[in-house]
């Protein structure tokens, strides 16, 4: 076993934004509601996951690069959710197993994807 799927393990995954301010609105729509907290006045912080984590930080020297999947059971009303608060995706993709991913990308072009099970 891998010493990463320990208890005590949590992951952080970060996308970084060149203007907090601008882009915090976008990822509260996306994410459904305000984070789970705010690290300070330039970051925001939502639990996805217990210890699984995904922050957006003011760092416009990385902005842009990011890119983060979130495997979820609900795909396909979570995808209904963010439309309905004004989001639409930028790509969606089957594979070939029918693995279905659904990509946002927010103002700086981080990318966020929810994938999800072959629908039924």
């Amino acid at each position: 076993m891998s010493e990463f799927l320990e208890d005590g393990v949590e992951l952080f995954a970060t996308s970084c934004v060149s203007d907090y301010a601008a882009a915090y609105p976008w990822w509260e729509r996306l994410m459904g509601g305000p984070p789970t907290f705010k690290a300070h006045e330039t970051e925001a912080v939502w639990e996805v996951a217990a210890s699984r984590w995904l922050v957006v930080e003011e760092r416009p020297e990385r902005a842009g690069y990011g890119s983060v999947t979130i495997f979820v059971s609900d795909l396909d009303d979570r995808v209904a959710a963010i439309s309905g608060r004004g989001i639409e995706p930028s790509e969606r993709e089957t594979y070939d197993n029918g693995v279905r991913k659904i990509i946002y990308r927010d103002p700086d072009g981080n990318e966020i994807g929810f994938g999800g099970s072959p629908a039924d």
